[in-house]
């Protein structure tokens, strides 16, 4: 209550948008992993996304030599040097021919180029101004679209169909964009040639223009998963992040490829939002994109911890989907109750993500990030097999 003298504070209004969402899913991660921490129990973080394997040290000393003596401010389009430096990656990996000087722009992390992307296509004004996503899924999909004033159109992805976006649930009277993502965050689903084919010709036949979150392309133990660029690069852009397969997730380096118009009209949005590469991120993202044999080494070890887990599923007789690329497992709760579970788990020091924090069609799962190494995933193992 106010004294003599002195009026009463108002609330504090905020944006509508960010009054009405729920909290990021990971902040209450954050601080039951900080509370636990606090108690003093070992912790075997599968929660959030974050690998713990050394960066390679010629990126880590690419990063130290790029650091300038005087600073000066970026350029949005970074160095030609680095965007020539991914064109080559593309060139080896997917087969890719790319401009970089048109068709290849970067970005601080994969998650800033994905939130903002919408802002260059959406307006409250606009009729058609949905963006279609699949959940479960990456909640930054749905709170891009929401804050550029677009329609968030949520699609629930199905066990039955491999968790794959079914096209044909897309709206085309009122989608604008389309985002899909494999290898899959959180399922760990993985899409093939001719899916990637079935997808592009829909936006093609619709106009309607399909975003790729392909941050997790590069870690693999079987075939290696497609670009959506492989199809076409008319109408379509691929979201490509350094942080899962190069060990970069700090350093926040991240490249948006394909249509030489929507890279145009980013080009043209960016240098209103504020962002660029820091130079000396560049040079170490110009190592990265030059070097393939680090990520081989990545590639075995991942591979390893997803091996250890699904044995243990086997032979314990948890439900999970099979998958041998990206960086999640998908795990089906025995009782349903996704949140419970993550809870006796954690009473074991053992963090997972309940499936319900992705949105629709998340209940009833819980999702591990590969992050610890290999003797902590083999302790991990040893704790979750008491509860059984």
């Amino acid at each position: 209550m106010a004294t003599d003298g002195e009026t009463a504070r108002k609330p504090l209004t905020l944006n509508p948008v960010l009054e009405s969402l729920p909290e990021y899913p990971f902040v209450r991660l954050d601080e039951l992993r900080d509370t636990m921490r606090e108690r003093g129990v070992p912790l075997f973080d599968f929660g959030t996304g974050d690998p713990r394997e050394p960066t390679d040290p010629k990126i880590l000393q690419a990063l130290k030599d790029g650091a300038p003596e005087i600073s000066q401010y970026p350029v949005v389009p970074g160095k030609r040097e680095l965007r020539e430096a991914f064109c080559g990656w593309m060139r080896r990996r997917h087969g890719v021919e790319l401009d970089p000087d048109a068709e290849a722009l970067p970005a601080t992390g994969s998650k800033e180029a994905i939130f903002h992307a919408p802002l260059a296509f959406l307006h409250p004004s606009q009729k058609r101004r949905g963006v279609a996503y699949g959940t479960p899924g990456y909640p930054v999909y749905e709170r891009g679209t929401l804050f550029a004033g677009g329609e968030a159109l949520p699609v629930e992805l199905r066990r039955e169909n491999g968790f794959l976006l079914q096209p044909e649930e897309v709206d085309p009277e009122r989608v604008r964009i389309l985002w899909i993502n494999y290898p899959h965050n959180p399922t760990g689903a993985t899409a093939t040639r001719s899916y990637l084919e079935e997808v592009v010709e829909y936006c093609r036949r619709h106009d309607i223009l399909l975003f790729s979150d392909e941050c997790y392309n590069d870690l693999y133990s079987g075939e290696p998963p497609p670009s959506a660029l492989e199809v076409s690069k008319e109408r379509v852009v691929a979201f490509v992040s350094l942080s899962k397969r190069s060990g970069m997730t700090g350093y926040r380096a991240a490249m948006m490829a394909g249509d030489a118009e929507v890279i145009a009209a980013f080009r043209r949005l960016r240098p209103s939002i504020g962002v660029a590469t820091q130079e000396f991120v560049q040079r170490a993202a110009i190592a990265a994109w030059s070097d393939d044999e680090h990520v081989k080494e990545r590639r075995r070890v991942f591979g390893e911890k997803r091996r250890l887990f699904t044995d243990f599923f086997e032979r314990a007789g948890i439900e999970y989907l099979p998958t041998d690329a990206g960086f999640y497992l998908w795990v089906t709760v025995p009782d349903g109750d996704d949140e419970a579970y993550a809870l006796r788990l954690l009473r074991e020091g053992i963090i997972v993500a309940p499936g319900r924090g992705f949105g629709p069609g998340g209940m009833g799962f819980v999702r591990l990030a590969l992050v610890p190494g290999l003797e902590e995933c083999r302790e991990a193992i040893r704790r979750w097999e008491r509860l059984l």
